[in-house]
């Protein structure tokens, strides 16, 4: 909503731009008269930039508040469950009984992939990062459903959506088998969404696997503390493909690609990876002087957040879930989490990290909790992006049902000026 103007005096030319104010947040300046006027903005990694209109994920970094469709994320992790809050950040409400129970039904009827992509596997290294060979294998859907659909139709959207949101434990499950050379395990849609993810991963021909209770609802607790997270980079990289009307999986996999970064959706993987490298609890002293230290290039990995500057609101609620983890697998006394223990609590009584803010934040204690359930580190990453695709999903479906346009930054270039062309033997 526009509902007031601002100025900005320029080379004694005064330039008027639209204030927008949204429902919750900071209000925004509209800054697009300022190229017809011979100027960009300059903000390097956009953080006071609003690229988009959206309705359905809020984040006050200040305040530590996480809201989907305007939920609080702790509600939501306590007392929801991972499809109901996919139903939530597509549709915009929770659903009914019933509509829960066509949603999940109609999800059950796309859990399988396609004989073929099991050949797909075959052409990558089996000591390959899973994340590599998910970009592949998700970019090959676009290959499988590449019908020329009119994708403004919301039902052609949805079907995208349920689509991705199956097939992606079955995707991921895949190349956790693959990597350790074991058969794939086709989906049991008898058994719900994180059963059937910890079936398809740790059940073989001969032998079934049948989860502690625990288990099944940590994993889907990070579901949902992981759903969605505004306009972060790989969702940008999402709707940014999606604004040259790609298709919709080639996105997604974009999507993935972008999470893959150890800056984003690899800090879990690199906070365990750290707390490997630290080794022994007697390390931590000298390893957080030189998290301290700013000439020292570490960094303590799962604290602190880009976006939060208080306690990372999913932080809560995934430190209980470890916890319940740690005690359903009898754990709390191995070396690696006893290690991870004491630095939280070193960290959070230090005046250091107090004064910066640098909190333990959800990847944290994800990647303890992902490890404690028997899963490797290298699939840390992957299990984020399946539980991310229903927000890029989302994402993605907001910006096509409305008006919208190509993605097309600007830069401030510093190159040469322009000069005249010499043949090579007068160089």
């Amino acid at each position: 909503m526009t509902d007031q103007k601002a100025q900005l005096l320029i080379d004694g030319k005064t330039i008027e731009l639209n204030v927008i104010t949204g429902t919750l947040g900071p209000k925004a300046i509209d800054v697009s008269p300022l190229f017809k006027n011979g100027y960009f903005t300059y903000d390097p990694g956009l953080n006071a930039t609003a690229t988009c209109e959206s309705e359905i994920t809020y984040i006050d970094g200040e305040a530590g508040t996480l809201l989907y469709r305007g939920y609080d994320i702790a509600e939501l992790a306590e007392h929801s469950n991972y499809l109901e809050v996919c139903y939530l950040l597509l549709n915009g409400e929770l659903p009914s009984s019933t509509e829960y129970t066509t949603f999940c039904n109609a999800l059950m009827h796309h859990t399988m992939v396609h004989e073929q992509m099991r050949h797909f596997f075959n052409g990558f290294r089996r000591d390959a990062h899973p994340m590599a060979v998910m970009v592949g294998v998700v970019g090959a859907l676009s290959a499988f459903y590449n019908d020329n659909v009119d994708f403004h139709l919301a039902e052609n959207r949805m079907m995208v959506a349920l689509r991705l949101i199956a097939k992606m434990p079955t995707i991921a499950a895949m190349c956790y088998k693959y990597s350790i050379g074991q058969p794939f395990i086709p989906p049991n849609n008898d058994l719900s969404f994180s059963e059937n993810f910890l079936h398809m991963m740790f059940a073989t021909p001969c032998e079934k696997y049948t989860p502690h209770p625990a288990i099944v609802k940590a994993l889907d607790r990070i579901f949902i503390l992981h759903a969605d997270h505004e306009q972060n980079a790989s969702t940008a990289t999402v709707r940014s493909a999606g604004s040259t009307g790609a298709n919709p999986f080639a996105c997604i996999a974009a999507g993935i690609g972008a999470l893959w970064g150890p800056q984003h959706g690899g800090a879990n993987e690199a906070a365990l990876n750290m707390l490997h490298e630290i080794g022994d609890t007697s390390k931590i002293g000298q390893y957080i002087a030189r998290a301290k230290d700013p000439n020292n290039s570490f960094r303590l990995m799962g604290f602190g957040h880009r976006v939060y500057k208080n306690y990372d609101p999913r932080a809560k609620s995934m430190r209980e879930t470890c916890h319940e983890v740690l005690e359903a697998v009898g754990a709390h006394d191995t070396p690696v989490f006893k290690l991870a223990m004491e630095l939280e609590r070193l960290a959070l009584n230090d005046s250091y990290f107090i004064e910066k803010k640098l909190y333990p934040n959800v990847d944290f204690y994800s990647g303890i909790t992902l490890s404690a359930i028997g899963i490797p580190t290298n699939m840390f990453t992957v299990i984020f992006a399946m539980a991310r695709t229903v927000g890029w999903i989302s994402q993605w479906s907001e910006m096509i049902s409305h008006a919208y346009r190509l993605s097309r930054p600007r830069q401030i270039y510093t190159g040469k000026t322009a000069r005249e062309y010499l043949g090579i033997g007068k160089r």
